[in-house]
Formats: structure tokens, sequence, C-alpha cells
């Protein structure tokens, strides 16, 4: 199956993750009384500068006077700090600008987690809705790096970082690391870290968060498909977190995941949907994962299925041709032996068969099952009854020569409406004797004393005396 594209999700994402990234204000000592925060000492000629750009309250204006103030005073003693402010403020109205501000920062920090986390969102979300997969590939792979530091320095609290900060930093930050490991691992088809990356972001976060379009539910359902896709595949954990998207998605996007759910469920149980209903759906809609001992029950296997068919039915030779051939393919050796010593030496017609080949002049291989005719593969070959030409009569006698040419034009005729019923790609009736049957490398079955149904020859049109109508004027 092919993916979804959701990057209509994906363009809704929120910008409320960058405005929770409010630098907390560190205390510049202007000659103030200490306040007990970190204490900083900025020389005379700095402070009003660095007042006047703190002071500004559009993000674009005070980005641009705090990068006004570095240019200005490239080494005070608040640079981490103007860079952070920054960065915050270049998060609402300029992503480039962002990143090249985080740039600088993890310069002089490289653990600072606040960058880091400027650097994996603004880089993944501009890669996310590339509709080239290469792309949005290498815009994932630079933020990877970024993500993998970042998840080693947010388990623990940084130094000099209020508890309350470090939490609700985390909080935002851990997620997002964990979807761009997720994402990048599933677009180079490594199924299995992104399996691990997507159910550790979606345990990241409070139950309620994960019910939320982006990035979760667009997650969740990469998750599934991802567990679709593995090898080899788990199809029971597919339908469940297919399941969920369907759960809590937008109703307009809730067919994109009904297929996948669809797909994976009957791919492993079969068509009845009563488990889903009853099992998949309200698991799904209650958690994250599923609940221990989740299972569904698996479709019975072609050979359990033959076999159930060769011991409920008394009289085999009553089954449809498809049921025999779906027998004798699938079912064990004494199923199928018992299904074909039913058949052996009896004479079938079958119908609407179509050639696949004609070996000989009394040979054809011919689609027969529904699976043969759609793959365009024999099943069945047909030994035919030889044609016998009348022999030419040792006699010149008019009556005995008459009689020949009569029978020679009977078997001339009868060859060519043959040939044509039987050209490659045409569907025809025949009669058989069944003989054999291999099942290696597929299924084909012989049939002897093979007799084609040929169409009736066109009778020719009755010669019809014409009427003559009398001249105009005339009676």
């Amino acid at each position: 199956m092919k993916k979804v594209v959701l990057s209509t999700l994906l363009a809704v994402a929120s910008t409320a993750l960058v405005q929770n990234y409010a630098v907390a204000q560190q205390a510049v000592n202007t000659g103030s009384q200490p306040s007990g925060q970190q204490q900083i000492t900025l020389p005379p000629e700095q402070v009003s500068a660095y007042n006047a750009a703190e002071g500004k309250t559009d993000p674009g204006q005070k980005a641009a006077a705090l990068d006004a103030f570095l240019t200005q005073y490239p080494d005070t003693p608040v640079k981490k700090y103007v860079l952070a402010d920054e960065m915050t403020a270049y998060s609402q109205v300029d992503p480039a600008k962002t990143l090249a501000t985080a740039d600088k920062l993890l310069q002089i920090e490289p653990n600072n987690l606040r960058a880091l986390t400027m650097e994996v969102y603004f880089r993944k979300a501009a890669a996310d809705p590339l509709p080239d997969a290469a792309a949005k590939e290498a815009g994932l792979d630079v933020a990877v790096p970024f993500a993998e530091k970042g998840l080693a320095v947010a388990a623990s609290k940084p130094d000099g970082m209020e508890q309350a900060e470090y939490d609700q930093l985390k909080a935002l930050a851990v997620p997002t690391f964990y979807s761009t490991l997720a994402n990048d691992a599933y677009g180079k088809k490594d199924y299995a870290t992104a399996i691990t990356n997507f159910k550790k972001e979606l345990a990241s976060v409070p139950v309620e968060q994960t019910q939320t379009p982006v990035p979760f539910l667009v997650d969740t359902l990469q998750l599934a498909q991802a567990y679709m896709n593995s090898a080899p595949p788990d199809l029971v954990a597919c339908s469940f977190y297919a399941a969920r998207f369907v759960a809590y998605a937008p109703d307009q996007f809730k067919p994109a995941g009904q297929q996948y759910a669809n797909y994976c469920y009957k791919k492993f149980h079969g068509q009845d949907m009563a488990e889903y209903d009853s099992k998949v759906v309200p698991a799904a809609k209650a958690g994250i994962e599923p609940p221990a001992g989740f299972s569904l029950t698996p479709a019975k296997k072609p050979a359990d299925i033959a076999h159930d068919v060769v011991t409920s039915t008394p009289d085999l030779t009553t089954l449809a041709q498809e049921d025999r051939e779906f027998i004798l393919a699938n079912g064990t050796k004494e199923d199928a032996d018992k299904m074909f010593s039913a058949l052996k030496g009896k004479t079938y017609k079958i119908t609407d068969a179509v050639v696949i080949a004609a070996p000989s002049a009394t040979q054809l291989q011919v689609a027969v099952s529904d699976d043969a005719q759609v793959n365009k593969t024999a099943d069945v070959t047909v030994n035919l009854k030889a044609l016998e030409a009348p022999a030419e009569p040792s006699s010149k006698a008019p009556a005995v020569v008459a009689k020949y040419k009569r029978e020679k034009k009977e078997y001339d005729d009868k060859l060519a409406a043959l040939t044509t019923a039987t050209a490659v790609g045409s569907k025809v009736s025949f009669s058989g004797t069944y003989d054999s049957y291999v099942t290696t490398p597929t299924l084909m079955i012989i049939m002897n004393d093979g007799d084609v149904e040929l169409p009736e020859a066109k009778k020719p049109a009755a010669h019809t005396a014409p009427v003559h109508k009398p001249a105009a004027g005339k009676r």
C-alpha cells in the first residue's frame, strides 16, 4: 500500500511551542540591589543599550536591537543571555534567523537545551511538508544530531535552570526530539528504530496530548505504517495504532487511517470485522499502546480451510472447479489426494477457460480459476482428442471421390474452427477427463480426451425471390 500524504495536517502545526520558549531573564547588575539571581555586572557604556534592547515588546524589533547590541559589544559578559533572548524573539517572526542565532549560542554553550530544541523544531518543521522524499530526509538528517544531543542534555536539569523552567522545556522538547528521530528512521525504512522512537514520543506526553492532530496523531499513523512495513509485519499493532488515529483524528482525515486499519486487520484476521469493533476500537480509544495480553484471532490458514471443506463435504465431486483447485493447491497431501481421487477418471465440462498457450495441435494450457486468469498463468493442461483426416480413396469412382471431398471439407472446416477457437487469449469451453496433477512449482491439472466446444457453423441465408412492384402510374 502507498503511504498516506498528511502534509495538510502537518501544515496546521501550532506555533504555541515556540511561544513557550521565553528565556528566563538573568538579572543584570546595573547598580541596583542584588536580587538573589545570578548577577552580572555590565560596563556602564553597555547598560543603556542593553536596557533599551531588552525593553522592546515587538519580537522583530527586539531581536534586531539585541543583534545590534552584540554587533556593537561582541565580547559583552551577557552575550549568551542576549543570544538566548534574541533567538526567542526571532522564533516568533523568522525561523531562518532563529536557527542562525541558535547556531551562535551553541558555539559558546554547546549544551544549551533551549537552543538545541530550536534547532530541532525549526529544522523538522521545514522538512516535514516537503513533497520530495529525498529533500525531506536530508532536512531531517540535519536535525538528528541536535535531537540526539538534546535527549542527552534533557536527561538531567542543566545547572542554573530553575526546576519549573526545566520541566516546562523538557515537556516540549523531548517529544520533538523523539519525533524527529522516528521520522528520520522511517524515511530510511529503518522501521524498528522508527517504532522505538515513535512509542517513546507518545509516552513522553500526557495521554490527552496524544489525541491532538499535530504532531502526535500524525506520528501515531506513521507508527501504524511502520508496523505494517516491518519484516515480518506486526499487523495487530498496525491495526491498533491506525484505529487510534481514526478515533481522534479530524473527520476529513479518518478515511486515510481507516484504510490502514482495515488492511492490517483483515490481512491478519480475515474479512469478519467483529473483533475490530469489539476489541481493537475500544482498546485504541483507551490508551496509547495495546493493553497487556492484547491479541486478535488469526485467520485460518489455507490448509486448514481446505481440510474443513474436505471433511465437511460428503461428495467432493459436487464442489465447484474453484474449490477443487483451492484444495489441490493448498491442502495437505492427504487432503489433496483425497480430492483428486474423487475426480480421477471422471469427465467434466469446464466453461470460459482462457487459453494461455497451445504447445501443439493436440494440447492446450488454459487458465480456469479466477486467480490463474488474473495472473495469466495456466492451471490446467488439456490433451485433446486428435482430429483424424479422411484417407484418400483408392477408387476413382465419382461417388467415392465426392464423399471424400465432402469429408475432407468437413475436416478442414473443423480444423480451422478449432485453430481459431483455441488461439492464445481466447476463451474456450471444453470437456475432459481428470488424469493427474502436480503442485510444483504451481498447481497444474492434467486432463485427457479433451474436446473443445466449437461454435456452430453459420447456415447460409435463405434465398428470397425479389418482390417486383408495378411501375408508378400502372395498375
